[in-house]
């Protein structure tokens, strides 16, 4: 039931939004159809617990077995929640803004929307797949229609590299559907079906890439910088926030559940690369002077850390991940508010530019030190209990290599807190510039937006419980199916 009316709300919504006229019904429709979604959302979250309100299972493709299966497990609600909450979000902060067919820019939105909520839910491969596209297809046009100067060709390679690394995924799952036993695309069958070590890898390898290119991980991450600069804010927010998260949510749903072998075999080579990758865009982002590119490899380092706790594969960092994507998420969407508005009031993004900026707008000055300092995971803000179970389970994880794990997450974080700060130096403080001379404070469309923002950061840093206990059982069946296999490949050594 529920399942079903997550993923028709906003599609509904978005097919609506083509046929509407005015600009203001356009924004109110858009509106009440975010507010809608998040509503069923959180009264399935509140009232509605039991897995039966989550679970869908309908005739779709029945000549290749492949069934409209739905499910929401912890690990989905609290994507579900999080791709709920930024629309609802980023409608409010971006109320007053005007786009050209606006109508059409967010009947396209709430497209996606759909497209990554029916990604989160899906058991069914095939259906997996079929959402996944679907969530591209109109992010495309959004970029390509609504984008910078540079958009066409921007979106072009945006476009190469996911459809690339979608073609080698799909190549992935059609091999596993050929050896499940019922020639299924069930999530179960999947997971049931036994391959070989030796076969096992170069299917970990296709799914992976596809799904290294969406979050990004170096090396496959040069699209990302050009489209996050070159996409409309909204865009940009939604791609940072929830759409990296989609690739993450596959490596922890379908990656590791179907090729756990593989996966924990290669989880020394990956880890530091993710994290080699972290440092790398951490070192990017502080000399950025663009504030866009700025947040991008932000980002991207954030991005980094997640995909390497994940493959420490022990139950400490399944869960830090699942708190922390969630929370980088409504971080880094905060701070794509904010850059949004400073570019909108001062008419530049370069801070060189910038300064001074605390002086005219003091209640923005407040949100950003509050999101940043969520972003360098301080104490009391939602990130630290988060990042605390990322470092302590890549510490922790059998690797003989845990310490050099260790001390590489730990230098991307410090340096993470180095460039926000200085951002937040040039940006705010010192002497003022030209460009903020006229700047008045944020309205209240954007102090409610940014109020919710900073509510969810300290609620969630004082007390992470509220999503550890939705997470916890679906981190547990993770950490047990790495269980098993190093249990095997112990028994192996000792032979």
């Amino acid at each position: 039931m529920y399942s079903v009316l997550l993923i028709l709300i906003p599609l509904l919504g978005g097919v609506v939004s083509f046929f509407i006229k005015s600009e203001r019904s356009a924004r109110i429709n858009s509106l009440f159809t975010s507010l809608l979604s998040l509503g069923v959302v959180l009264a399935g979250l509140l009232f509605y617990r039991e897995d039966k309100y989550w679970i869908h299972d309908g005739a779709w493709l029945s000549v290749f077995n492949s069934s409209f299966s739905l499910k929401a497990d912890g690990l989905s609600k609290i994507f579900i929640l999080l791709n709920a909450l930024a629309y609802v979000l980023l409608f409010v902060s971006g109320w007053k803004v005007t786009y050209h067919n606006i109508n059409r820019f967010y009947g396209l939105f709430l497209l996606t929307q759909a497209g990554m909520t029916g990604t989160f839910l899906a058991y069914d491969a095939l259906l997996f797949y079929f959402f996944w596209e679907l969530a591209l297809i109109p992010m495309y046009f959004l970029c390509s229609q609504w984008g910078g100067p540079r958009r066409i060709s921007v979106t072009l390679k945006f476009f190469i590299y996911t459809f690339a690394g979608s073609v080698l995924m799909l190549v992935s799952i059609l091999y596993l559907y050929s050896k499940t036993s019922g020639m299924s695309f069930s999530f179960q069958e999947f997971a049931d079906t036994r391959l070989q070590p030796a076969r096992q890898i170069w299917l970990f390898w296709l799914f992976f890439i596809g799904l290294a290119i969406k979050m990004p991980v170096f090396p496959l991450h040069t699209w990302q910088p050009d489209t996050y600069e070159q996409s409309p804010y909204p865009g940009t927010a939604v791609l940072s926030a929830v759409m990296a998260k989609m690739g993450l949510f596959g490596l922890l749903r379908w990656l590791f559940h179907v090729l756990p072998i593989a996966s924990f075999q290669w989880a020394d080579f990956i880890t530091p690369l993710a994290l080699s990758g972290a440092i790398y865009a951490s070192l990017l982002a502080f000399r950025q002077d663009d504030l866009k590119r700025f947040a991008a490899y932000s980002s991207m380092a954030h991005m980094g850390l997640l995909c390497a706790a994940s493959f420490a594969q022990n139950l400490m960092g399944f869960q830090g991940v699942m708190l922390q994507a969630f929370n980088h998420g409504i971080n880094i969407l905060g701070l794509w508010i904010i850059v949004e508005i400073i570019e909108r009031k001062t008419g530049t993004r370069k801070m060189s530019e910038l300064g001074g900026l605390s002086q005219k707008a003091p209640a923005l000055s407040v949100f950003l030190m509050v999101i940043a300092l969520a972003n360098i995971a301080l104490p009391l803000t939602n990130s630290f209990p988060g990042e605390f179970l990322m470092i302590s389970g890549i510490f922790t994880t059998l690797s003989k290599y845990n310490v050099w794990f260790t001390v590489l997450a730990g230098l991307g974080i410090i340096l993470g807190a180095v460039y926000m700060l200085n951002m937040i130096r040039k940006v705010f403080f010192g002497e003022e510039k030209e460009s903020v001379f006229a700047v008045t404070d944020i309205s209240w469309n954007e102090k409610t937006a940014l109020g919710i923002i900073v509510g969810i950061i300290l609620v969630l840093g004082v007390y992470p419980q509220l999503l550890l206990q939705e997470t916890s059982a679906t981190a547990g069946a993770i950490n047990e199916k790495f269980e098993i296999v190093r249990k095997a490949v112990l028994e192996q050594l000792l032979k």
